[in-house]
Formats: structure tokens, sequence, C-alpha cells
């Protein structure tokens, strides 16, 4: 009768499967030959993987715990080819932390996988990103092909098992150096890992399992999304090959430029431009703001840079209540063509103002450059 494996291992009699399986990793990692090629190691080697073959596979396990022997007449002596005794796999796994699937024993690869992800852009204008909207959004993807149901093969035809890997999905090979034999494993070329072979493929996917068509959502757009977001619509991409589940789409927001506004976070911005008599006289006018036109006061006096604030007429706020605001600039047209009789006028008005119109200084106290740029500055906070 074989030492204890549980000895063998440094694991108690109760420990769990991931314990075991840690403490076979750890001394794997020691006693590896491509680490420490002396004989006696390698015997040692030869020794815990054999433990660990008997106490990772419960029907072993139990045998052994009865007093049983778990190998049998069967045990063979050894060695890195694959022999029974020694699961090379998992040595591999150990080392590379592989995942070859079935325990790590290798095996034919899933053939439906997940479907691919999809980016689409929405077009929205700024009165559909400020108020939010529902859209039907129409984009290709690959979709179940319904002929075969995803399964990619013709009317009364099944896939036939790929003789190249007998189903495995995966081809070893064996060879010799200097630390004795090496065993590498790799997909099956023929079937690409799947383990079988479509020979009669559907028609109408040509064996893929899918077809590409136009497909339509509607899309609720929140109020205040803005330029460059993303909104996730899961399991509404691609269907995966041979059938797998779908992948995601994800719809990226481009907002289209308004003639009139720009937008900054929650706020609207724009400008107007007002004759040089209305903004020293004072007046009303309309301005169309994404609500409908609304009527606003223009102080006499107003300068160029002045800022009007119309609160609440901004966007919705994407992540809290309320609106922004919108901020109209103004901006006063200085007239350059003038009559002779308007220029009377204003030679009239500057003389009753006892404005100079050739002064021999700035004065920034009194209505000059530092004083404008000041009003202009303060004005717009």
């Amino acid at each position: 009768m074989a030492r204890d494996y549980y000895e063998i291992l440094g694991v108690r009699r109760n420990a769990t499967q991931d314990e075991i399986k840690k403490a076979y990793r750890r001394l794997a990692r020691e006693l590896h030959p491509d680490v420490n090629p002396d004989p006696a190691t390698q015997d040692r080697f030869k020794e815990v993987t054999q433990a660990y073959e008997v106490l990772s596979d419960p029907e072993k396990r139990q045998m052994f715990d009865m007093g049983g022997d778990p190998f049998g007449s069967a045990q063979g002596s050894g060695g890195f080819g694959g022999a029974q005794g020694f699961p090379f796999d998992d040595i591999m796994n150990a080392f590379f932390g592989g995942g070859m699937g079935n325990g790590g024993r290798g095996g034919a690869r899933e053939r439906a996988r997940r479907g691919r992800n999809r980016r689409v852009q929405v077009q929205l204008t700024l009165a559909e990103a400020a108020f939010g909207v529902e859209k039907d959004i129409t984009f290709p993807v690959a979709v179940l092909c319904e002929t075969c149901s995803g399964a990619g093969t013709a009317q009364g035809s099944k896939p036939e098992t790929c003789g190249t890997c007998s189903g495995r999905g995966e081809v070893s090979q064996v060879t010799r150096s200097f630390l004795g034999q090496v065993m590498t494993t790799r997909p099956c070329p023929h079937c690409s890992g799947a383990g079988v072979i479509i020979t009669n493929p559907c028609a109408d996917c040509s064996g893929d399992g899918r077809v590409r068509q136009n497909v339509t959502r509607t899309v609720r757009i929140p109020a205040g999304i803005d330029e460059g977001a993303q909104i996730q619509l899961a399991g509404e991409g691609e269907v995966g090959p041979n059938g797998g589940p779908r992948g995601d789409i994800f719809l990226e927001v481009v907002v289209e430029k308004h003639p009139l506004f720009e937008r900054h976070g929650d706020d609207l911005h724009c400008t107007v431009t007002v004759p040089m008599t209305t903004a020293a006289l004072g007046s009303s006018f309309t301005i169309e703001t994404l609500d409908g036109p609304e009527e606003i006061e223009l102080p006499a006096g107003t300068h160029s840079g002045h800022v009007l604030t119309m609160p609440g007429r901004g966007t919705h706020r994407l992540h809290g209540p309320g609106r922004g605001e919108l901020r109209i600039q103004v901006d006063v047209e200085t007239p350059t063509k003038l009559d002779e009789e308007q220029r009377e006028l204003l030679r009239q008005l500057a003389e009753l103002r006892g404005e100079n119109q050739q002064p021999d200084k700035l004065s920034p106290g009194h209505g000059g450059l530092f004083s404008r740029l000041r009003d202009v500055f303060s004005g717009a906070r």
C-alpha cells in the first residue's frame, strides 16, 4: 500500500478540495523538474502528483480512505508522457494557471460563445438632450438564424466528431528534452477547438448559426444627457456564435450643433446684438428659448459684454432636480456708417454730456478702458 497521501501533500484528512489543490500547486512549483532536476526530487514530484490525483478525485479518495487501492492493478509506473497516475495537464495548470476545461483535463471548447458588444451612435437635437426623448434606434446586428435555430447545420444533419482530436478540441504533442518527456497541448487546428465539424452547413447562415439584419429598439433618452454619454442596452447586442447569448449595445450620444445656443454643463449660452441707442435707452425684446419665445428686459445703460440671466431656462440636470440657466451676453453694436445729420446729432449729444471726442487721456474712474473691462468681467459673473 502507498504512503499516506494526506501526509505527502501535508494536509488534514478532512481537507477541502481547495486546500488540497493549493497544497499540490505549492509543492509542484518547488519540485518540478524544470526547477529542480535532481533525480531524487523527481521521484518526490511523482509521488506528490500521484497523491494529488487520488485526493482530487472523490471516488479514488473515498477508496483510499476505506483502505483500498485507488489504482487497482492498473497502476502504472508513471512518467511525464501522460501515463496513468500522473495527470500532466494538472501540472501544466499549476505552473501556467491553465484552465483547459473539464476540470483541467482538456476537452472540447464550448461552440456557443457570447456575442460581441456593439457601439451605435444616436443623434439628438439640443432640445431632445435637454428634455429627454423616446427614440426608435435602428442598427444592424447578428441575430439567431431561424432556419437552423443557431445550430449551423442543414435540416436533418448534425455536427460530426472531429477526427483529428477525437472530439477533445485539443491536440497534444510529446517531445523529449534533457529534462525528460514534455507534453504541449494546443487547440485543434481542424475544428478550432470545438471538437466537432459541420460537414453539411445551413445554407442561410453558412454554418455560423447567425445572420445579419437591421433591428429597431425603442430607447428612452434621459433628460439632461450630454454629448459623449453612453447608454447601455444589456442583452440587446449580437447573438453569439452557434446560438450563444447576446452581447450588449452601447449607445453613444451625439448632440447636433444648435444655431443659437451653446451648452456649458447645465447652462445655455448665447449672444444678442443690440444697437447703441437701444443699449443706452433700455428696451425689451423677445428671445427664442428651448421653451419657446420669451420677453426679456434690457436695462438702460447696458454695456457690451453684460450678461442677462434667465434661471430655469437651461437643460434639465441629469443627476438632480431642476434646470440650469440661460445666460445671454449683450453685444452693443457701434454704428459705422453715419450720414451728416446723424453725425451732427451725435456731436450735439457729446456736447450736452460734456464728452470730448479726442480726450487727452483715459481715466479709469470715468468710463475709460479699464472701467469698461472691469464692467465686462463683473457683469459676466
